[in-house]
């Protein structure tokens, strides 16, 4: 089974250590609020913020979670402290999402998957078939692997930070677009979707083919 896509708006992130200029305060003036958002949230606030998104479905995907508190957790462990409790409530995968939801007050579902390296593909496959119906939904993924001693076990990535969002909806138009991975060393998890994004015009049409 093939479903078409149009890609109605797209928007990137990626740094080979550090997302910066974020404008997190300004989309989240809470300050209580604003200080228990992981790297990841502030990625999801601010791309969903870029391509106006403010109400639907959302789709989210990462291979590696909150990796930033994970670690964090397992250092307390290892070395026998207490355990943010903070770090303990932001290590599930669904942290970035859940945080944005509450934030616009959307009450609309909200899906997290994780499929390793073809968590790209799969996040793909499961937009097209929850747009069938006719929604606009909107598809997120994230990868913040910048944590403490990642240079001794890092061999394949160059971007340490990545961030990627698609605004999609089903059309029966032919394709226009072939997908390509992104050229640049990105977590394979992301390759597809970034790849995607970086090709986006906003004055074209961009209807790409996928494959169930």
């Amino acid at each position: 089974m093939k479903i078409n896509l149009e890609i109605t708006n797209a928007a990137y992130m990626m740094d080979k250590e550090c997302i910066e200029e974020l404008r997190t305060k300004e989309l989240v003036p809470k300050m209580v609020f604003r200080r228990r958002l992981t790297k990841a949230a502030k990625f999801v606030v601010e791309l969903i913020d870029k391509v106006k998104f403010e109400q639907g479905r959302i789709m989210y995907a990462s291979a590696f979670g909150e990796l930033p508190a994970t670690a964090n957790i397992l250092h307390a462990i290892l070395h026998q402290e207490g355990i943010s409790p903070t770090d303990f409530q932001n290590s599930v995968y669904n942290t970035p999402v859940s945080y944005a939801s509450i934030l616009q007050n959307n009450k609309h579902e909200i899906l997290t998957i994780s499929c390793g390296d073809n968590s790209s593909d799969r996040l793909l496959k499961l937009g097209a078939i929850k747009a069938l119906d006719g929604d606009e939904i909107l598809l997120l993924a994230t990868e913040t692997l910048n944590i403490v001693k990642i240079e001794e076990v890092n061999e394949c990535i160059d971007f340490l930070e990545c961030a990627v969002v698609l605004k999609v909806k089903v059309t029966q138009d032919e394709a226009t677009h072939v997908i390509k991975k992104c050229k640049e060393k990105v977590p394979a998890s992301l390759e597809l979707l970034i790849g995607i994004a970086q090709t986006f015009d906003p004055n074209q049409r961009h209807i790409i083919e996928v494959k169930l």
